[in-house]
C-alpha cells in the first residue's frame, strides 16, 4: 500500500512560450519557490533496464543539490485525470558517491536528461516551468482539484494535458524522427529543427 503523502499527483502541459505564464503567475500572487536553475538527471537501471520495463524510475540529479528519486509505476484511480505515483525522495552529499553506491547494486546510468527549471508555489500548486531541449512545459503538482483550477487560470486546455514523462517523450521523438541518440541533452540536439511539437500536434 502506497503512504498517501508519497504520492505525486501532476499534469504537463506544452506551452510555445513561458515569459507570458510566468508574468501571469507573478501578477496572480505566485510565489517564486526556487530560481532559474540549470538541471541534470541521471537515469539509472539494471543491465537489462527492469526498472524501465516495469515502468519504474531511478534518478540522480544535480542541481543546486543531489536529489535521489525514485518513483513507481503510475497508478490508475477512481475517477483521477491526473498522473499519480509513487515518489520517494531524499538528497546525497554528492553525485559521484551516490551513482557509485547505485552501481555496486546493479544500477548503472543509461540515460542523460537536462532542463532548466524554475519553480512557483501558487496557493496549493506547485508550478515549474521547464525548459528542455525539445520544448517548454509547466508542470503543475499538488491535490488534483487545485491542479485543474489553476490549469483554468493560466488558460491552459485540460485536455491537452499530458499524462507522461519527458523520457517517455524523448522515446517518442527519437522513433519519429529516428534520432540516433537517446540522450536528452542541450548539445544532441543543438539546431536540430526538431520539437516535442512534432508528435504532440
Amino acid at each position: 500500500m502506497v503512504e498517501h503523502e508519497r504520492l505525486e499527483v501532476e499534469v504537463k502541459f506544452w506551452v510555445a512560450q513561458l515569459t507570458a505564464v510566468r508574468q501571469q503567475l507573478l501578477s496572480g500572487g505566485a510565489v517564486l519557490k526556487k530560481p532559474r536553475v540549470f538541471e541534470r538527471n541521471l537515469r539509472l537501471d539494471t543491465p537489462d533496464e527492469r526498472l524501465l520495463q516495469q515502468r519504474q524510475l531511478l534518478r540522480v540529479r544535480q542541481d543546486t543539490a543531489v536529489t535521489i528519486t525514485f518513483k513507481g509505476e503510475q497508478l490508475t484511480l477512481p475517477a483521477s485525470e491526473a498522473k499519480v505515483r509513487e515518489e520517494v525522495e531524499f538528497q546525497a552529499s554528492d553525485l559521484e558517491t551516490a551513482v557509485l553506491l547505485f552501481q555496486r547494486l546493479g544500477f548503472n546510468p543509461v540515460q542523460v536528461y537536462e532542463k532548466y527549471r524554475e519553480t512557483f508555489q501558487w496557493d496549493d500548486v506547485e508550478v515549474v516551468l521547464d525548459e528542455l531541449p525539445f520544448g517548454n512545459f509547466i508542470e503543475l503538482e499538488g491535490p488534483e482539484p487545485a491542479i485543474k483550477a489553476a490549469a483554468l487560470r493560466l488558460n491552459l486546455d485540460w485536455n491537452r494535458r499530458i499524462l507522461t514523462n519527458y523520457l517517455a517523450l524523448m522515446a517518442q521523438l527519437k522513433a519519429y524522427h529516428h534520432l540516433p541518440f537517446t540522450d536528452l541533452t542541450f548539445t544532441n540536439f543543438g539546431d536540430l529543427p526538431f520539437s516535442i511539437a512534432d508528435i504532440l500536434a
